[in-house]
């Protein structure tokens, strides 16, 4: 388990990271590695290449520390790269978001009322999502992303983002209903 860096502490160890004191990028290292395998893993839904952007991200931010410039935390920083980096890769892959029909009709948001779904349950099948719709569900509801945002780091409307998450939402619960998660 890494240590817990306080607020203060992050600082300095940016300012140490400049300066080339390698004890310190292993400090970063270690307290935000796992953090941003995991929100990688959630978009790309692989492995090997959620390790890899996690490598080509903290490479990343290591060479451009001197652009930091401290107005969010390292850890916002550093996760923006990772998201980009991950939404880069399934661009390349092709995987893109269908730009909705403004007048296309969106179904309702499915009945909500099934809440004794375990949690490893719920995990398995939003792998079994879509590349689309589990990045816009990943970013809206585990990475805190507004919808407004969500569009702007994808390249699409925020009508589309709103339309992708609307269904990632029924679809994770055919799923999760259906059993077909396992």
């Amino acid at each position: 388990m890494a240590p817990t860096i306080q607020y203060e502490q992050y600082a300095d160890l940016v300012q140490k990271c400049r300066e080339g004191d390698s004890r310190s990028f292993k400090q970063l290292y270690d307290h935000y590695a796992s953090g941003m395998y995991n929100t990688s893993l959630r978009i790309v839904n692989n492995t090997v290449e959620a390790e890899d952007i996690l490598q080509e991200s903290f490479i990343d931010a290591f060479r451009n520390l001197h652009s930091f410039e401290s107005r969010s935390s390292f850890g916002a920083w550093l996760k923006q790269i990772v998201i980009n980096k991950s939404i880069n890769l399934l661009k390349k892959k092709k995987i893109m978001l269908v730009e909705a029909d403004a007048d296309a009709p969106v179904n309702e948001p499915p009945d909500e009322t099934y809440t004794d779904w375990k949690v490893q349950q719920v995990k398995d099948a939003i792998k079994k999502l879509p590349d689309g719709y589990r990045t816009t569900l990943t970013l809206y509801l585990l990475e805190g992303y507004d919808h407004e945002e969500i569009a702007q780091i994808m390249g699409v409307a925020e009508s589309t983002t709103r339309t992708q998450y609307i269904r990632a939402k029924k679809k994770l619960l055919d799923i999760i209903k259906n059993g077909s998660y396992e």
